[in-house]
């Protein structure tokens, strides 16, 4: 048997039939069909609400619509957040379809012309990822006749220590390295865009309070030593993100309240060149991830050899990353419970894995669960981050889900 991850607080004590939002589980299969991602709103206004009482009142809240770009849930969280912080063209039109140009930023590398062009018409902010995007951006401007919205994203010469995904402190095709950063800056100012400021993301999926804040000090020395190379104060520092929610079994809850509060101290004794410059927190999956349950119906249950297998009508195409696939070396379980039988024991070791044709669709690998038959519901929890849009859905052409939002 394998462990699963902790289930998230909304769901650990629930008895019987699974409700989200209060609605049955069961019933929006009923009416939506399997498989079904349900997202929460009001758990996402919740998070937001404790982002708001853990941070200092300086720090603004950006939302990166990557984690989860459902238009339903964008509409939600555009007028409880900041800024959005989109990664594509297709992400810009989503996020302008909720929110004023100028609570919008646009970060990634390999931006196309046609995406610049669109971002500088708009008027949203460019997080400039290299000297050539930065000529670009100003040979687009000029041609347009409108001064680009430019802030610089910096590849920083330090990194988020036990982060799932490092960002910085290494060669990168994210951002400008830090001791090319004033330069592109000066560049942009004498070329005519309007600065508004710093990019700097040192990675993501952090757990350990402590390396959040050793991470935010550092990077609010370095905004300060930038700015003192660059000659002027930066409008905004967007200080990254990094907060990780627990998907795995061991996994504890990121102390958000410790954060907040060491954050308000370094943001009290910032350098002199920072004292007029506004901050902001980038986050997508806190936000979101554990607001989403992913449903899906058992069509099938056979033995191999010994082993107990639910076959779902869902998989890897939708979940990618409940499956392992995601960027994990080893892969662990997310948390999964019957959706009819919440709180009841385990009673056998079974994987439950999709229909697709490839030994990597397996959603739970030998996990402990209730019995299930042909028909139940299987949840997996903490699907309201990176699942549909982070997954190969057109693999074998099988149907999109559903999505839906409740609450």
């Amino acid at each position: 048997m394998k462990p699963m991850g902790p289930l998230p607080p909304a769901f650990a004590h629930q008895q019987g039939a699974l409700t989200i939002a209060g609605a049955d589980a069961a019933a929006l299969v009923a009416e939506h069909g399997s498989p079904l991602f349900v997202y929460d709103l009001s758990a996402v206004a919740a998070q937001v609400a404790r982002f708001r009482a853990a941070m200092p009142a300086a720090i603004g809240l950006h939302y990166a619509i990557k984690a989860n770009p459902f238009a339903p849930l964008l509409a939600a969280m555009a007028p409880l957040v900041d800024g959005l912080d989109v990664a594509s063209g297709g992400e810009l039109e989503r996020a302008l379809a909720v929110k004023p140009a100028a609570a919008v930023s646009f970060a990634g590398p390999g931006k196309r012309d046609d995406e610049l062009a669109a971002a500088i018409a708009a008027g949203a902010t460019l997080n400039i990822e290299s000297a050539g995007e930065a000529r670009r951006a100003l040979a687009l401007g000029e041609r347009l006749g409108i001064a680009p919205r430019a802030a610089v994203r910096v590849n920083p010469d330090l990194e988020l220590r036990g982060s799932g995904m490092k960002m910085g402190g290494r060669a990168s095709p994210f951002g400008i390295d830090a001791e090319e950063a004033a330069a592109v800056v000066r560049a942009l100012i004498a070329g005519g865009a309007t600065w508004r400021g710093f990019h700097i993301f040192a990675g993501s999926q952090a757990l350990d309070a402590g390396a959040l804040i050793e991470t935010q000090a550092a990077t609010l020395a370095l905004a300060a030593r930038l700015a003192d190379a660059v000659g002027a104060a930066p409008p905004l520092v967007n200080l990254g993100g990094g907060f990780g929610v627990p998907y795995f079994a061991g996994d504890v809850a990121l102390d958000v309240e410790r954060v907040g509060a060491a954050l308000a101290e370094s943001l009290a004794r910032r350098a002199d060149v920072l004292a007029e410059s506004g901050f902001a927190l980038e986050l997508g999956r806190w936000l979101v991830a554990e607001a989403g349950v992913y449903l899906t119906r058992v069509v099938d249950r056979k033995v191999s050899r010994g082993e107990t297998f639910l076959v779902v009508d869902g998989g890897l195409h939708h979940q990618l990353a409940a499956s392992g696939n995601f960027g994990t070396v080893v892969r662990r379980n997310y948390p999964l419970a019957v959706a009819g039988r919440m709180g009841a024991a385990g009673e056998e070791e079974v994987s439950v894995v999709g229909c697709l044709c490839t030994p990597l669709d397996r959603l739970g690998d030998r996990v402990l669960l209730p019995r299930a038959a042909e028909g139940d519901v299987i949840a997996v929890f903490l699907a309201g981050a990176y699942g549909l849009t982070a997954s190969p859905s057109a693999f074998l052409g099988h149907p999109a889900p559903a999505e839906v939002v409740v609450g």
